[in-house]
């Protein structure tokens, strides 16, 4: 099991930038796939972005996010990152850092994955 904390959200205009980051400890770090999920007021939790197990591994991204929003993972400081440009009023929501073994590397359901952060608010203003 790993730990997960967010931090990094806040209030952006519609056309900024913001990094989220999630810190994991509690395990070992590099040996978990990772990735994003968001929920939306009134909305159902959703994919945003995932990254394999191994540093500089494949990323993979929402068809809503992809060449907007960029995942990476440090797994020196145990941290995965995500890079939001172009951001849209409709990218509101809490995101959330999720974590799942090497052998469920690829998923986009929030099932596969085990542990979670709280979540950190995002909001995106017009």
């Amino acid at each position: 099991q790993v730990h997960l904390v967010e931090s990094g959200g806040g209030l952006v205009q519609a056309g900024g930038s913001l990094r989220v980051s999630c810190l994991a400890s509690g395990g070992l770090f590099s040996s978990y796939a990772m990735a994003w999920f968001r929920q939306a007021p009134g909305k159902e939790r959703e994919f945003v972005a995932g990254i394999r197990y191994l540093e500089g591994s494949r990323q993979y991204y929402a068809d809503s996010v992809k060449g907007r929003f960029t995942i990476s993972r440090d797994n020196d400081n145990n941290t995965v990152y995500l890079q939001m440009n172009n951001l849209k009023p409709e990218d509101t929501a809490v995101y959330y850092c999720a974590a799942t073994p090497g052998y469920n590397s690829g998923s986009v359901y929030e099932y596969d994955y085990k542990d979670w952060g709280q979540g950190t608010q995002v909001t995106v203003s017009s």
